[in-house]
């Protein structure tokens, strides 16, 4: 039977989704707020370091996820992963030769760099082992997508075929624009990315239904309008701007200090956890719970796109009609193209 281990799984993205496509997962947590919460939903979970784990540990898994920390690889972030990247590079390569490169991961400017490459070392354990993964799902910031190119060839060398790129969700059906690096990995056949299910926000071709819009995802009463400093490096005069007709800018953990306002300006109230929730494609009864759930949900990934990557690892068909009655309270609103 197929079951997922999930690596770095916050507070249920990915479990999430598995759940909607009938699939076992349990998942490595150390974060005690994204524990509360996963234990408010039900979801498996071990709470601890992934690095104090391993394959051995999960004797009935057949596919490894995950989705190690970005904060280093970020814009917004310090920048220690960008300035790191060729170095990781290199201990991908060690990695797969066989080296055990542990010691100088502890010696990097901040330790979450080295977290990147935690699945690679869950899955040359397996191999070694025996009991290799049947797939490997991995995602990240698209910073890090020439990190997952090199694991691509590192799982090469041990009989994965791969595919990765990067994903933008509101592809995905997600109210959202938000740009994920993606490697899926199998064993048995090349594996390929999940093709798009609607238009790209500000670039719609073909006969895809049209993303979809904040507003027609929350059960606001009328149009709004979210400001926020996202991307602009906090200078008042470049402050983003999204109309209720429009998808969301990504959902950060500063998502609760966007303002919100009418049309005309008035204030308005900001976003709720829940309404955050819903913008990434949690449920809209999602139990948030424990502290900085702001945090928790930026940094998941939104269980919409998790579900469509997973669909297209394990070779199960996503049925869209099921997606929507798992993230909306009411029917989506069909736009016109024209």
């Amino acid at each position: 039977m197929t079951e997922v281990v999930d690596l770095f799984a916050g507070p249920g993205g990915l479990d999430v989704a598995a759940g909607w496509l009938g699939v076992p997962a349990v998942g490595v947590e150390w974060d005690r707020n994204a524990c509360a919460t996963r234990a408010a939903a039900g979801l498996a979970t071990v709470e601890g370091d992934v690095r104090d784990y391993g394959p051995a540990d999960f004797p009935s898994a057949t596919v490894l996820a995950g989705g190690p920390p970005c904060q280093t690889y970020t814009v917004a972030g310090g920048g220690a992963g960008r300035r790191a990247l060729e170095q990781v590079l290199g201990f991908v390569k060690r990695m797969a030769a066989g080296e055990d490169v542990t010691a100088e991961l502890s010696g990097l400017d901040d330790e979450r760099t080295a977290l990147v490459l935690e699945p690679l070392r869950w899955a040359l354990a397996a191999h070694r082992s025996g009991r290799p993964y049947e797939a490997v799902v991995l995602e990240q910031v698209q910073a890090v997508l020439p990190v997952w190119a090199a694991v691509a060839e590192a799982l090469a060398g041990i009989g994965y075929r791969s595919d990765h790129g990067i994903l933008h969700t509101e592809e995905f059906g997600v109210p959202q624009t938000r740009r994920r690096a993606i490697l899926i990995a199998r064993l048995d056949r090349q594996p390929l990315l999940p093709r798009p299910t609607h238009q790209r926000f500000r670039k719609p071709a073909g006969d895809l239904p049209p993303w979809r819009s904040m507003g027609e995802t929350l059960d606001r009463p009328g149009p709004f309008v979210v400001i926020s400093n996202y991307g602009t490096g906090g200078d008042p005069k470049a402050r983003g701007r999204r109309t209720s007709a429009e998808p969301a800018a990504t959902v950060t953990g500063k998502i609760s200090r966007n303002r919100l306002t009418t049309p005309d300006g008035a204030e308005l109230p900001r976003f709720t956890p829940a309404e955050a929730g819903r913008l990434q494609t949690f449920p809209p009864t999602y139990p948030w719970s424990g502290g900085d759930i702001p945090q928790q949900i930026g940094n998941a990934i939104p269980p919409r796109l998790a579900a469509h990557v997973l669909g297209a690892a394990l070779g199960i068909e996503v049925d869209e009609k099921a997606l929507d009655q798992f993230v909306a309270p009411r029917p989506p609103i069909r736009r016109s193209t024209t």
